[in-house]
């Protein structure tokens, strides 16, 4: 089955800095192509990140196919260039594309960016914004747009500069652009998904994003909780062995009935493996009710073992799928 259609087709992807927000970003666009989907996925800050996930070359400011999913799907990928991107506004609304190349030659936009740096995400969500509602012979490019968008310390202000740009201008065709850009960003067609990690200070980041998300008037989806550890032992195995009690003696008789080699040592070292991991569940598990608390559907993605590679990128999106299905395909709550 493939996901439900759904209203959001802008999937906004933050997350604090080192939670692995453009790994989901990237798993999350395999999943909506799944089963024919088109889907374009965006890279916002200029770090190669996506190319590298996809082991492709850098991205340059075009469309670029960078994968095929499961069922024909196809995901595109664009690195936003802001020069470029000033240029294409330039062209669009005033007609003004050579002057724009006169000016990037002058160092113009450089200098501009540099002292405007709201400017800089004006552009960007409004190349974001282009290419959602962008159409061809009546139908849209593209079924879905994923964006891996600046951190959560960042987010609610990049979304919402363009309006404060709205407010500035009360009439032409900057005012028309932003409330363009605004009403996108606003409506039920797009959906902020946060990136976390059972960890204090980024479940924190998490709930004061989501709190300045909602007075900011910008739609939340889900949470994801990412490198999450998984169950392996019951729960009263667990609870034993986070208390240290367990130990290479308790394992030693196991080991010797399967004639297994290396006696006490692999014994102690197997022990201290399961010690680790026993705490490393508790100290997540403890923050799992202040995730619940947070009120949005949640996703759990598991730590993959080894480097992360388009193998691991699919496995995620396996499961991304299925939340998809499960949450209306944008974690919005009808």
């Amino acid at each position: 089955m493939a996901p439900e259609p759904s209203p959001a087709r802008l999937h906004v992807v933050t997350g604090k800095g080192g939670t692995g927000k453009t790994t989901v970003a990237a798993a999350l666009a395999l999943a909506l192509a799944a089963d024919g989907g088109s889907v374009l996925l965006v890279e916002t800050e200029g770090r190669q990140g996506i190319a590298q996930l996809f082991d492709s070359p850098p991205l340059p400011y075009e469309e670029r196919r960078v994968a095929v999913a499961r069922g024909g799907g196809v995901v595109k990928a664009l690195a936003i260039d802001v020069e470029e991107a000033l240029l294409d506004y330039l062209d669009m609304f005033y007609n003004l594309r050579r002057a724009g190349r006169a000016l990037r030659k002058m160092g113009a936009i450089d200098f501009a960016t540099a002292i405007a740096p709201g400017l800089r995400d004006v552009l960007i969500t409004g190349k974001v914004k282009e290419a959602v509602t962008r159409r061809k012979d009546g139908r849209q490019v593209y079924d879905a747009v994923v964006v891996d968008a600046p951190p959560t310390g960042r987010i609610t202000r990049f979304l919402g500069v363009t309006g404060e740009m709205s407010q500035l201008a009360r009439s032409g065709p900057i005012k028309t652009q932003s409330d363009g850009v605004m009403a996108v960003l606003r409506s039920p067609q797009t959906a902020v998904h946060l990136v976390t990690l059972l960890e204090d200070m980024p479940v924190q980041e998490t709930a004061d994003a989501i709190a300045e998300l909602q007075a900011a008037g910008l739609p939340i989806g889900s949470v994801v909780v990412n490198m999450a550890a998984e169950q392996v032992l019951p729960a009263a195995a667990l609870a034993r062995a986070a208390t240290g009690e367990l130990t290479g003696a308790d394992l030693a008789p196991g080991l010797a009935a399967a004639t297994l080699p290396g006696g006490d040592e692999l014994a102690d070292a197997l022990a201290a493996e399961v010690v680790e991991h026993a705490r490393r569940w508790a100290a997540q598990d403890a923050l799992r009710d202040e995730v619940e608390a947070l009120g949005r559907p949640t996703l759990e993605l598991p730590l993959l073992p080894g480097p992360m590679d388009l193998g691991c990128l699919f496995e995620l999106a396996g499961r991304l799928e299925d939340h998809l299905r499960t949450s209306g395909a944008t974690g919005v709550p009808a």
